[in-house]
């Protein structure tokens, strides 16, 4: 029951976040392209939770592409190091944010897609085929969790372009995955934008694709699952693993930086970064072993609609251990599992 205790006042402050975040600039090897520069940036930043909608694709819809459409193309040598600059907010970072650049309660695995096109500029984003160059996801031994990584790191995250696939114009496509309230579905909450690139030298290699939507199901175990309760012996990332030239599996970093890059050629203007990450140390838990007494719960769906002075949209409404709201201000109170409701 300890454990339990402990559990559940954990998922209670992770329940009052509707904090999101944003994937708005891209930097290669070292070098900024500029904030929103050559990125195809909602103007909201809130969660795609509905897999089968093209709003998985690069975002939009219920959260609508800032117009016009970027007229910048990111020229990316062959082998390059990219880097995926995240924020709560769509201007850039604030660090009187503690949710800068996403709430901590957010825990998930996060990737990268390419796709090829004939032009980065004005293709649209349906019927692409997209391959898969990065994922990261949980540490079982220690309960790190990608996005714990992204958080420590100040919303950075680094890959690489692999080398023998094609020159040309691609759309890539970042994605976060935060999986607090994924105990049923729809309630994992998706977080992507799509960046248009121009590679510049590389190989001949056709990887094999995926169709968004189509690479994830609602019942997918990397998607439908609770991450709370038993603790996760292991966690399987969605869709495909990722293209490597070699075809090993790419070893997954999220590292703390200090850069001082060289310019590459690239059709935008970049700022050189130094980024002061000195002396981060995240915290993670040992490999925990809970001994629980068996019980049956039996949750009821909530229904509550919006009431003032209620959760936000997108937080908490109730769970075990949870004393904060149990209405909504916006949205309806919906049943996720027994620690987790959420104003969806």
């Amino acid at each position: 029951m300890v454990a339990l205790s402990k559990l559940a006042a954990a998922v209670a402050l992770a329940g009052s976040a509707s904090a999101h975040t944003i994937f708005q600039q891209l930097w290669v090897n070292g070098v900024a392209a500029g904030q929103n520069v050559g990125i195809r940036v909602p103007t909201y930043n809130g969660p795609i939770t509905d897999v089968l909608s093209n709003d998985i694709i690069c975002n939009g819809g219920v959260n609508p592409l800032a117009t016009p459409l970027p007229s910048a193309i990111i020229n990316v040598p062959s082998g390059a190091t990219l880097t995926m600059e995240w924020h709560h907010g769509g201007n850039g970072p604030d660090p009187n944010d503690a949710s800068d650049p996403v709430d901590p309660s957010h825990k998930g695995p996060i990737m990268v897609y390419l796709a090829k096109v004939d032009s980065a500029l004005t293709t649209s984003v349906t019927g692409l085929k997209w391959f898969k160059i990065y994922e990261d996801g949980l540490n079982v031994a220690t309960n790190t969790w990608a996005v714990d990584k992204f958080y420590a790191a100040k919303g950075f995250v680094d890959f690489k372009i692999p080398t023998c696939i094609p020159p040309g114009n691609y759309l890539l496509r970042g994605e976060l995955l935060a999986l607090h309230g994924a105990g049923s579905y729809p309630g994992a909450q998706f977080y992507m934008s799509c960046a248009q690139i121009n590679i510049v030298g590389g190989g001949t290699s056709s990887p094999p694709t995926v169709n968004f939507p189509g690479a994830y199901s609602g019942s997918d175990p990397g998607i439908l699952v609770n991450i709370y309760y038993p603790p996760l012996s292991t966690y399987v990332i969605p869709g495909p693993r990722p293209f490597t030239c070699g075809g090993s599996s790419p070893t997954s970093t999220t590292s703390a930086r200090t850069s001082s890059a060289t310019t590459t050629s690239r059709t935008t203007t970049a700022s050189s970064r130094t980024t002061t990450t000195s002396s981060r140390t995240t915290a993670t838990s040992s490999p925990r072993t809970s001994t629980t007494t068996s019980r049956t719960t039996t949750p009821t769906t909530r229904t509550t609609t919006g009431a003032t002075g209620g959760a936000p949209l997108y937080g908490q409404c109730g769970g075990i251990g949870w004393t904060g709201p149990t209405t909504c201000a916006s949205g309806t109170c919906k049943y996720s599992n027994e620690y987790y409701s959420q104003c969806l």
